[in-house]
């Protein structure tokens, strides 16, 4: 390791959802799912790929929709449309799914990998969900990541009950 990489713990939510494991599953491996809760608050997507096996493909647009999401874009020099692109290098439906990011919209930062792994556990009527997140290579993007993380989590409950309506 060069002399400023600093290894950060991965940062984890749990979170448990009154779901069926195939509920919790869909809203991370089918497009109509993703997009019903991705993205923090003020922020949309929307999925061109998703093929849910290891070796699959994700990609996406993640989307600034909310007045003051556009303007902390525009401050931040950031779009307010980003393309995604990311591989699903693990997939064991339906309780484990892993996902590696390329991160290459933080300004002063070179392109780097970022994994998402999610474990989803049955306990009676409800479902465990952890998620490990790869820390960023600097504390204000971690925290950034974070705060979005919490928030997008936010949106999960009512995209499960959207579902069961239709």
């Amino acid at each position: 390791m060069g002399d400023n990489v600093v290894v950060r713990a991965p940062v984890r939510f749990e979170e448990s959802y009154e779901a069926t494991l195939d509920e919790v599953w869909s809203l991370w491996t089918t497009p109509d799912g993703f997009e019903a809760w991705w993205g923090p608050q003020g922020f949309r997507v929307e999925v061109q790929a998703l093929d849910a096996r290891a070796g699959g493909t994700l990609r996406y647009d993640m989307i600034a929709d909310a007045p003051e999401m556009v303007a902390f874009m525009a401050r931040e020099g950031m779009p307010v449309s980003h393309p995604v692109t990311a591989t699903i290098t693990e997939c064991d439906p339906p309780t484990r799914l892993t996902i590696r990011n390329v991160i290459d919209f933080v300004p002063g930062f070179a392109p780097y990998e970022n994994h998402i792994r999610v474990t989803l556990t049955a306990e009676g009527d409800r479902v465990r969900m952890v998620v490990l997140v790869d820390a960023h290579p600097d504390d204000l993007w971690t925290q950034r990541s974070t705060d979005g993380w919490r928030s997008q989590l936010t949106k999960l409950p009512a995209a499960l009950v959207r579902r069961r309506a239709r």
